[in-house]
């Protein structure tokens, strides 16, 4: 199939699996004598798994990994189980920052009233305060 039918069967854009390729996670196709891309069943396998990956918030890193992994289909999966471990982590660490980032909006909302003047905004001028403070590290694993 051409770059076009690959891209509607995973339901994906021309230039999502261009990307993919390009970013080595999925394997440059065959081509023909006119020099188009010609993808088989494998290809469409990869990218949907590529493609799952990214729905679930997957970095490159991790993806690399487990494809690394699904690569060696006799081994045991106890390193697939690693990657999503920590990922699970990441995700937990990120909800912690939601978290924080709820309170911090909720308290400058809090801060102002709904018949008030723009200029007496306790939003906005909480706003210009946080320029003040120190801002938190934020830790994710995506680049």
């Amino acid at each position: 199939m051409k770059i076009g039918e690959l891209a509607q069967v995973a339901q994906c854009t021309v230039e999502t699996v261009r990307y993919y390729e390009k970013e080595g996670l999925l394997s440059a196709p065959a081509r023909t004598a006119g020099n188009f891309r010609v993808y088989g069943p494998a290809h469409v396998e990869r990218l949907r798994l590529i493609r799952n990956c990214r729905a679930l918030d997957m970095s490159h890193a991790e993806i690399h990994s487990l494809l690394a992994l699904a690569d060696g289909p006799a081994d045991d999966c106890s390193a697939v189980n690693a990657v999503f471990d920590q990922h699970i982590a990441h995700v937990d660490e990120r909800i912690r920052e939601l978290a924080q980032l709820k309170l911090q909006l909720v308290a400058l909302r809090e801060r102002c009233g709904s018949e008030q003047a723009v200029d007496a905004c306790g939003i906005l001028q909480g706003l210009a305060a946080m320029e003040l403070e120190a801002k938190p590290e934020r830790h994710t694993h995506l680049g």
